[in-house]
């Protein structure tokens, strides 16, 4: 027994040592990394295998839906704001998608520009064009605002990004940024009536997290549509082709602001 409570002994004071002395630093070995790039060769078998999945994923993505005689862009210059070509277009395909897939009316439609990862070319509109547009699965949903609400969150994305890519209104900030005269309208250029209850179209990633635009995070009774937004807009602009119909921009803008609002804007000056 003494025996054993010597060895116990010796084996505790030999765990404290060890765990008061300092672990080594980690080994980290230099490798030379390996580019994978065009002049790796492919392996024949591998080739061999995938070729028929690469050639339907060629077949799939280069399937040409529609044509548009002239590019629809986001603005080239990065300071730009007001004005989203592509996305004014996302927008009224999200509403008028939200409309079909709940029959219901959808008066406000939102998305965010940042979601928009290049232009669509002038010509043969492919599918792949799209997927490079929206890189992301996002889903289309349907929640309510009140009419303060969606004007607040015009708001807001005019003090972000000097005015999101939205559908169904028509917005003007002008006059002195520090006490802006600011107007929202419906597209019509009726008034928006701050205690009505509406229904909007957005994402459920801008639902969820509003990317920088807060109010949006507010929607009721949200409707899942189950409708993937990339797909929507692969269906829209199949549709027009075989229509026999061009895909353009929508003309109007939705955003008058004045060069000094511009300004305050992208000083992050603007009183909103």
């Amino acid at each position: 027994m003494k025996n054993l409570r010597t060895f116990l002994g010796s084996w505790a004071v030999g765990l404290a040592l060890v765990a008061q002395t300092p672990l080594a630093p980690p080994r980290l070995d230099t490798a030379t990394p390996t580019p994978v790039n065009a002049t790796v060769p492919d392996d024949p078998e591998l080739a061999k295998v995938l070729a028929p999945y690469s050639d339907e994923i060629h077949k799939s993505f280069g399937r040409v839906i529609a044509h548009l005689p002239e590019e629809i862009g986001r603005p080239r210059d990065r300071k730009a704001v007001g004005l989203f070509p592509l996305g004014y277009f996302l927008a009224d395909i999200m509403r008028e998608g939200a409309a079909k897939a709940s029959g219901r009316e959808i008066r406000f439609g939102f998305t965010n520009s940042g979601g928009l990862r290049r232009n669509l070319p002038a010509g043969d509109l492919r599918v792949q064009d799209i997927y490079e547009v929206m890189p992301f699965e996002n889903e289309l949903v349907i929640a309510e605002y009140t009419g303060q609400e969606i004007m607040q969150i015009v708001k807001e994305g005019i003090k972000r990004r000097g005015g999101e890519p939205c559908s169904g209104i028509l917005a003007s900030v002008t006059g002195d940024p520090k006490h802006p005269d600011v107007k929202i309208t419906w597209s019509d250029g009726t008034a928006i009536d701050p205690a009505a209850t509406y229904l909007a179209a957005t994402t459920d990633y801008l639902l969820a997290n509003g990317d920088g635009v807060p109010t949006l995070k507010n929607g009721r009774n949200v409707q899942l549509t189950g409708v993937p937004l990339r797909q929507l807009i692969i269906d829209t602009c199949e549709a027009k082709g075989k229509a026999g119909k061009d895909v353009v921009a929508p003309r109007v803008n939705r955003y008058t602001l004045s060069a000094e609002v511009v300004e305050a804007i992208r000083s992050q000056s603007l009183n909103l």
